[in-house]
């Protein structure tokens, strides 16, 4: 995303946003996010008074239903038409940081160096063993971000930078695994003599799919005639953040190779169509029109 935060959007309808949190976001350009609001003619005079504008309260929506593509293989290997989503994971993001002391890669003997890139390195695999170690197919860890500076090839890294994914949706596993992993960057840092700066960029709950909505959604693709299967989103989408102030769910029809957020992204013109009539048929539903759900 353009400022290194997802579902802005939903995250503001939903209060899930501070003043602070947007005032210390920018993009690769350093514009920040409210100079790039009032450029598209949605900002104000001042971050506060811009999410005061985005603010839903609970009870203003109803129900919010979410069609997607799933963004993983599992349907389209099981050969499924829907995906009926029960809960959305929760993420975690850390930022880390190694400073060590750099130098020549010929002349600054091995003894001697504080290579912060190897520090990132070792930090790098102990996220995947942290996330192993829970023994849960739920749980997963990402090292998304690493880079190294100066970046030479005759240079020792003096600086590091990783950027770190965590999810699952057991909120007090989740957590574990991001505390083992802070402990292991502090750690790594000591043993290697560099410093270690950390970072919690968000730690959002997981949410639970409306039992209303999974009705209806069932109801719906029975009608259907269609194969379905109830799942769980290890991909956060703005669901989760519109949890907090409506009963939400979400749709996945399946996706070629699991593929998503690449140019070769692709799903069929039948399954989208799938997708759009199930959304129709819960949301008519759940609006309680007499008849209408007969007819789609």
């Amino acid at each position: 995303t353009r400022f290194g935060l997802g579902c802005i959007g939903s995250r503001g309808m939903a209060g899930a946003l501070t003043p602070e949190t947007l005032a210390g976001i920018t993009d690769i350009n350093g514009t920040n996010f409210l100079e790039a609001a009032n450029a598209a003619g949605y900002g104000g005079p001042d971050m506060a008074t811009m999410l005061k504008g985005t603010r839903v309260a609970e009870g203003q929506v109803s129900h919010f239903v979410e069609l997607h593509i799933e963004q993983g293989p599992n349907l389209e290997n099981d050969g499924i038409d829907i995906g009926i989503v029960t809960a959305i994971a929760a993420p975690a993001a850390l930022r880390v940081r190694f400073v060590g002391n750099g130098g020549h890669a010929g002349a600054l003997l091995m003894p001697f160096r504080k290579d912060a890139g190897l520090a990132a390195a070792e930090l790098a695999l102990a996220v995947e063993k942290a996330t192993l170690r829970t023994g849960a197919i739920d749980t997963v860890g990402t090292t998304g971000l690493f880079k190294i500076y100066p970046g030479a090839v005759n240079s020792v890294p003096r600086d590091a930078h990783l950027e770190i994914d965590v999810r699952d949706i057991d909120l007090e596993r989740r957590d574990q695994v991001v505390q083992e992993i802070r402990e292991a960057a502090e750690e790594i840092s000591q043993r290697r003599g560099t410093t270690v700066e950390i970072e919690l960029l968000n730690a959002d709950p997981p949410a639970t799919s409306g039992a209303s909505i999974l009705e209806a959604a069932e109801q719906s693709v029975k009608q259907m005639g269609v194969s379905y299967t109830k799942m769980v989103s290890r991909a956060y989408h703005d669901s989760l953040f519109m949890a907090r102030i409506a009963p939400t769910a979400m749709i996945f029809i399946p996706c070629r190779g699991g593929v998503s957020h690449r140019p070769d992204e692709y799903s069929s013109p039948a399954d989208m169509a799938r997708g759009v009539q199930a959304l129709a048929l819960t949301m008519a539903r759940l609006a309680g029109t007499p008849g209408c759900h007969d007819e789609l």
